[in-house]
């Protein structure tokens, strides 16, 4: 008969937990579709922060180095791999400017923004040949129109989102995103074509609607529906190049996006964490496109909005 000492027991089940919480971390990275949203949103909410699993790995390398545990170091291994097969690919530089790239802006400007002319300054600054807005104010809509007139004579505004080109803009009208259960005036999207130097570009400038974490869960109901109308508009779209640009209110990952991420392409370098601007936790500034590739995708500097402004470079053909 043989006889389990405490000591030999410790010894087997040394890092077991760890290793187990290694295998779980893998499992939620490569399998979070499998999550179910059911009435809390659950899937959603982990697919925002997906990203952060990772920190799961370093938290989780504490406990199996001071166990000297061979199971859970080996175990830490799936994790690391999960992560860098979905996410290791942002970190890669970006592939040098070609001859028929578009350099885009995205800023969600704050409707509590203080300074907006200092805000259309920086984004001037990078040069961009687009600039898409959200949360323009009445009393603010001026001030950018002013200071970018110089760099950007092509522009177009419905509700609270523009557009602004170096390049001639036609075709600008509303886009009708917005969901049954809102009531009073709401216009967050516009559709214009751009005339680049590469061929006709349609622009779809979107604002979709915020999501909120409640006692009840997740709560993304609005913006899942309007995320599935402008997938219906661009879907729809005539012309083959579409560039995407806004504050959608979701990362990539999150399914509440799926009517576009499954229609669109979206940045292949660059994490580009926007929000919020102070300590940024997620990208909910999106830049997609269609019939063309986001090559790489970056912040600017903060402005006086809660989102820091993503700058994107866009290759045609």
């Amino acid at each position: 008969m043989v006889t389990v000492t405490p000591k030999r027991w410790a010894d087997r089940t040394r890092g077991r937990v760890t290793a187990a919480s290694a295998v779980l971390t893998a499992a939620l990275l490569m399998f979070h579709r499998a999550v179910p949203d059911f009435a809390v949103g659950a899937g959603s909410l982990l697919e925002s922060f997906l990203p952060w699993l990772g920190a799961a790995v370093v938290v989780l390398l504490v406990p199996a180095l001071l166990r000297r545990s061979a199971v859970a170091l080996v175990a830490l291994l799936l994790p690391v791999a999960a992560w860098t097969y979905l996410f290791g690919g942002l970190l890669l530089p970006g592939s040098g400017a070609g001859p028929r790239d578009l350099v885009v802006v995205q800023h969600n400007v704050s409707d509590e923004n203080t300074d907006p002319a200092g805000t259309a300054r920086v984004l001037a600054d990078a040069g961009a040949d687009l600039i898409a807005l959200q949360e323009l104010v009445p009393r603010a809509l001026p001030v950018y129109e002013r200071t970018l007139a110089a760099d950007y004579p092509y522009h177009s505004v419905r509700g609270t989102v523009g557009l602004w080109s170096r390049h001639p803009l036609t075709d600008a009208r509303l886009l009708d995103i917005k969901p049954r259960a809102i009531t009073e005036s709401w216009s967050r999207g516009l559709r214009a074509v751009v005339h680049t130097p590469h061929g006709d570009v349609a622009a779809y400038v979107a604002h979709l609607p915020s999501v909120r974490l409640r006692a009840s869960g997740f709560a993304s109901a609005w913006r899942d529906e309007s995320a599935g109308l402008l997938g219906r508009a661009v879907a729809a779209e005539k012309l083959d190049t579409v560039v995407l640009l806004g504050d959608l209110n979701g990362t990539v990952d999150d399914r509440g996006l799926a009517p576009l991420t499954t229609r669109m392409n979206v940045a292949e370098r660059g994490f580009a964490l926007s929000f919020p601007a102070g300590f940024p936790l997620a990208r909910i500034d999106q830049v997609m496109a269609r019939s063309a590739t986001v090559d790489h995708l970056g912040t600017l500097p903060a402005t006086g909005s809660d989102h820091l402004p993503v700058v994107a470079r866009i290759g045609i053909g």
